[in-house]
């Protein structure tokens, strides 16, 4: 009787979670794809480019709301229609219809774990890559209808019309040009072109005029080419260049070794300046601006190693968020007796919502700041434990 009940329960988890979860990350996709439209301006070749590496990002945020309410929805019909109550009266512990749903979540949280990885190491920089290289058909669709484009990459352009490829009497302003300020380049006619190798834009002139922002100026007749150099490019940048939250977490133990090692270089420079000023008698050259970049790289590398220390821990613990809200949202289903689903789900969802991310997001802000180890990201899962042992404490009295 309990296996044909555990599989039972198991079987109409399952119903439930592939429906929810199909519905939810379909929502989720429209939501990316449409947002993306909104701010980027593409195509229909770059919205079918984005789809897949939108989808391990739309699985990861669905995966612990699906769970939850499959769960909900289960139990709280079961425990509405009596058959909870027939179970026990049979003499079967409530405790063992909970079985299914442990089973379920323990199985679920390792996999949006792997999910949680993919997203950040592999969904997100090919969403910025389909980007980028759709960004020369962003700026003359934009600039046919507008006149003016402006991107998050460090550059404008301003134009008087556009006749298929050529733009007529372009002004392009690059923001990122250095610490003399704004270059700004304007011409008679010009062509941009994306070389996808070297992830830049190619400005091709025609009759162009440069100012600088030190107060240069320059007059350049005939054909000439600028190489538009895109901020947050995505190239084949060294793993140490990386953000940790791109990282996957293959790589991520080797490159918090590496980052050690760097950090104490730093520390080692640090002190070889100090006592190579002090031995010199310019103990001023301590604070200077050798001193300051020196202390600067360290400061920047310790930031970086709690980063890195602390990633593994946050994929951990929002991939095992889905254990802990089937913890929370079985037992108090049960308890609930309800079997609406929406309002099943809603008892359980929205008070885990308020408690879980808000202690999550402050673990993790915290961790990384280094005033809390960087397990101190679980507090979240921690917390939620602590109910769902007491709400199942609460059902065995059941």
């Amino acid at each position: 009787m309990p296996s044909r009940l555990t599989r039972y329960i198991l079987v109409e988890i399952l119903k439930i979670f592939v429906v929810a979860l199909v519905a939810l990350t379909l929502l989720i996709l429209l939501i990316g794809v449409a947002r993306e439209l909104l701010r980027k301006g593409l195509g229909p070749t770059a919205v079918l480019q984005l789809l897949p590496y939108l989808l391990p990002i739309s699985l990861q945020f669905a995966f612990p709301a699906t769970a939850l309410f499959s769960v909900c929805c289960v139990y709280g019909r079961m425990a509405a229609d009596g058959e909870v109550a027939t179970v026990k009266a049979t003499g079967i512990s409530p405790l063992r219809m909970l079985k299914p749903a442990i089973i379920f979540a323990a199985l679920l949280s390792p996999i949006a774990v792997c999910l949680s990885d993919l997203s950040v190491s592999w969904g997100r920089p090919g969403v910025n890559r389909v980007v980028m290289l759709s960004l020369e058909d962003i700026v003359y669709r934009v600039l046919n209808a507008q006149h003016s484009y402006t991107s998050e990459h460090g550059f404008s352009i301003h134009v008087r019309e556009v006749e298929g490829h050529t733009l007529i009497h372009p002004t392009v302003t690059v923001h990122n040009s250095g610490d003399n300020g704004p270059m700004k380049v304007s011409a008679r006619e010009g062509e941009l072109r994306l070389d996808p190798e070297t992830q830049t834009l190619l400005l091709r002139v025609v009759d162009s005029k440069i100012e600088g922002g030190s107060g240069f100026q320059g007059i350049l007749p005939g054909e000439t080419e600028t190489r538009l150099t895109l901020a947050g490019a995505i190239t084949n940048r060294d793993v140490s260049e990386r953000s940790p939250s791109e990282l996957p977490l293959r790589l991520i133990r080797n490159e918090r070794i590496q980052q050690d090692a760097r950090t104490h270089a730093a520390i080692g420079q640090l002190a070889a300046h100090t006592g190579f000023s002090l031995l010199t008698s310019r103990p001023e050259d301590i604070a200077g601006p050798g001193g300051q970049q020196i202390a600067a790289s360290y400061k920047n590398g310790q930031r970086r190693l709690r980063r890195l220390r602390t990633e593994p821990w946050r994929r951990w613990a929002e991939g095992f968020s889905c254990f802990f809200f089937v913890l929370v949202g079985a037992p108090l289903a049960m308890i609930a007796k309800t079997s609406d689903y929406w309002t099943s789900f809603g008892l359980c969802f929205l008070p885990t919502l308020l408690i879980y991310y808000p202690l999550f997001i402050f673990g993790l802000e915290q961790a990384k700041d280094g005033i809390v180890p960087p397990y101190g990201v679980w507090i979240g899962n921690v917390i939620l434990a602590v109910i769902g042992i007491s709400l199942v404490a609460r059902v065995r009295r059941y």
